[in-house]
């Protein structure tokens, strides 16, 4: 198992470093002059050469990266001058609001995905079967920021049951930056509510199309190994159908979608960005079109090489809960 965890932390490493190179080349092959940005259009071109200077941009291009991993990886992560503040205590305040959004939106998504597609599939109903393979694939076909836009149509303008476009709301006392566990940790139990009710609606947007991902995965591993010969053999010796479902087929049908909840967990923390800003969410992802607006180097940058770490980390660990979990992984 050593070996095997070795294997996953050098092959994540060199991605990392890959995911590295394309965001700083990616950046430096942009049309546009950080300096001038920063210096305004009517700067001199001694100005110019100053604030490139500073920046390191007067650099060679091996030396220019060199910098840029030092400093991400010793936590200097630049400065944004749209924002007037460090880049890394800005990413540090937004991406708390970013993962509670997340991880509540992926702990819904996978739970109704298992919870429906078991059932459904135990019962043998084609009618129950057709509607969720039909609500999965809608689910996976309409765009997350449609899905937003109608569900603030519906809920907020129409019934007014859940709150409007304007964020997290009432901030509690920051303990984690995590509004509902520093309601919790506070003892504030109507406050924790207030901050789950002005999730349910982006979070619904954000886990519609993971639902119908994993809908997918799961039903077809579930038809696939119901066809398996151990399964007849346990039909043959008389075994309930429930323990053969539950305790036989579902484990090893859940395995590919234990690996798929990993990926689409990193995917929902930096790939929220469409619906954090329909709903005013003050996560990473409005931080990044606010970036991308300003044209903010520092904060665009980090932001792509952050997010290649975590999808690469979440990535790693599911990885090697796969080689805990199953011992085939481990022997291949």
């Amino acid at each position: 198992m050593g070996k095997f965890i070795i294997e996953r932390i050098g092959s994540a490493i060199l991605t990392i470093l890959g995911a590295s190179i394309i965001a700083f080349v990616i950046l430096r092959a942009l049309p546009t002059d950080p300096a001038r940005l920063i210096a305004g259009p009517f700067a001199s071109e001694d100005v110019l050469n100053t604030v490139r200077a500073q920046m390191g941009l007067d650099k060679p291009l091996v030396a220019q990266y060199l910098d840029y991993i030092r400093n991400f990886f010793t936590g200097d992560w630049g400065y944004s001058y749209g924002a007037g503040k460090p880049v890394l205590p800005l990413i540090a305040e937004r991406l708390p609001a970013s993962v509670e959004l997340a991880v509540l939106a992926f702990v819904s998504a996978f739970a109704a995905a298992v919870l429906l597609t078991v059932l459904v599939s135990f019962s043998r109903s084609r009618i129950l079967d057709g509607i969720l393979r039909a609500l999965s694939f809608v689910s996976v076909g309409v765009p997350p920021f449609w899905i937003s836009l109608l569900l603030l149509m519906l809920f907020f303008e129409r019934l007014g049951w859940f709150p409007g476009p304007v964020g997290r709301g009432p901030a509690p006392a920051i303990i984690t930056g995590f509004y509902t566990i520093d309601y919790l940790l506070a003892g504030n139990l109507q406050g924790a509510g207030t901050a789950l009710w002005h999730i349910v609606l982006p979070g619904i947007a954000l886990a519609l199309g993971s639902f119908g991902y994993l809908v997918r995965l799961l039903r077809a591993n579930l038809l696939d190994v119901v066809h398996e010969p151990f399964v007849t053999v346990l039909h043959s010796k008389g075994v309930a159908p429930v323990n053969t479902h539950f305790r036989h087929i579902l484990p090893n049908a859940f395995l590919p979608t234990l690996t798929a909840g990993g990926l689409i967990l990193a995917q929902l923390i930096g790939g929220s960005v469409l619906v954090e800003q329909i709903f005013t969410w003050p996560g990473i992802g409005t931080l990044v079109i606010d970036g991308i607006t300003r044209q903010d180097y520092a904060v665009v940058q980090s932001f792509i090489l952050l997010s290649a770490i975590i999808y690469i980390v979440v990535n790693l660990g599911v990885d090697v809960l796969y080689g805990y979990v199953d011992p085939r992984v481990r022997r291949s």
